[in-house]
């Protein structure tokens, strides 16, 4: 579904990512792992066509983008959740299909299924500012599942989570890939979300950005303690230490 192929990307004179190889199936959750400037976001941004590769091809659908270009359904969830603060949760949800031009009642119905497949149907009318960190991601990730995207881009959208509430998440998250089947990309530097959401965690090093490692997530994602589980976590680790990475790692 998404292929790319020697990919590279300047700011300036400075090369941010140095021919980048990364193919991803339709469906595919893809975890990219890596300390700050490691290139994975700039990575992201450039696959939402946020920015461009100045080097290189990316074909998603057998279609190329080699120049500045937004992906048909394709959306990215930031950290910051970018909620409308005027606007209560289901408008917040109902805002994808709206946007799209649905009449206001047929993009409420839809949003109320979003919101229920994030289990937060009951605070349908409470704003952002009523709701937690973890309530206001669920409605981010509610309103950017509601627009049926066939790529959804997510950029450390937990990291300012607490870690009760981000477990849950993930958990919550994990099941709706298995559920939707939406092709997923997901930027983190903690191992442990890695492999939990991971059908395949692909590890990046800096200066410039670069691929070093692309490594399939075959664990009982459940148990976190599990012998194969920790195992993963300290091949990774070992990973990240050959290419002098500072990165969360608690075992």
């Amino acid at each position: 579904m998404i292929e790319i192929k020697n990919c590279s990307k300047f700011f300036g004179t400075t090369k941010a990512l140095d021919s980048v190889n990364l193919s991803i199936k339709e469906g595919e959750f893809i975890v990219l792992l890596g300390a700050s400037g490691c290139g994975k976001t700039t990575l992201l941004n450039a696959i939402g066509g946020f920015l461009d590769f100045q080097e290189g091809e990316m074909i998603i659908d057998n279609q190329s983008f080699t120049q500045r270009s937004k992906p048909k359904d394709c959306i990215k969830i930031f950290q910051d959740y970018a909620l409308l603060q005027w606007k209560n949760a289901l408008d917040n949800v109902a805002f994808a299909q709206e946007a799209k031009g649905k009449s206001k009642k047929v993009a409420r119905e839809l949003a109320l299924e979003y919101l229920k497949l994030v289990h937060l149907e009951k605070f349908a009318d409470k704003f952002p500012s009523q709701l937690s960190g973890g309530q206001r991601q669920r409605i981010a990730l509610a309103r950017a599942l509601c627009a049926k995207p066939k790529i959804l881009l997510l950029d450390e959208p937990f990291s300012a989570l607490d870690n009760f509430t981000r477990n849950s998440l993930q958990n919550e998250l994990l099941d709706i890939s298995h559920h939707l089947k939406t092709t997923m990309i997901f930027v983190t530097h903690d191992i442990e979300e890695a492999i939990v959401l991971g059908d395949r965690v692909v590890i990046m090093s800096p200066n410039p950005g670069r691929i070093v490692a692309d490594i399939p997530v075959r664990v009982d994602k459940q148990d976190r303690n599990s012998l194969r589980f920790v195992q993963l976590k300290r091949e990774i680790a070992e990973y990240l230490k050959t290419y002098r990475f500072e990165v969360e790692y608690q075992i």
